[in-house]
């Protein structure tokens, strides 16, 4: 599988932002059965940076209701990876 299958998207939010500044976590969004291997391999070859640990979680899709008309959005897979002492991901540089 090509890395970048699995990363689909990083996640920023408040919450990733400081996770990011105090314990050296970024958040990503990604392919719903990829592993936790998977995952540090495919976030160590596309960032070049070193992979300390990975913790998944699947977050279930919420209900959405617009009228009478009652809908579903996807459940997805969230990955939360934590970066060796020294490693940085910068996502928006010079904003």
């Amino acid at each position: 599988m090509i890395y970048y299958d699995i990363i689909k998207s990083p996640l920023i939010t408040e919450k990733t932002t400081i996770q990011k500044e105090a314990s050296n976590q970024v958040s990503f969004k990604v392919f719903r059965v990829a592993n936790r291997i998977e995952i540090k391999r495919a976030v160590e070859n596309i960032f070049n940076v070193k992979v300390a640990g990975v913790r998944t979680m699947q977050v279930k899709g919420k209900t959405k209701q617009r009228g009478r008309i009652v809908g579903k959005r996807k459940d997805w897979k969230k990955a939360i990876v934590t970066l060796m002492p020294g490693e940085r991901i910068d996502f928006f540089e010079g904003v």
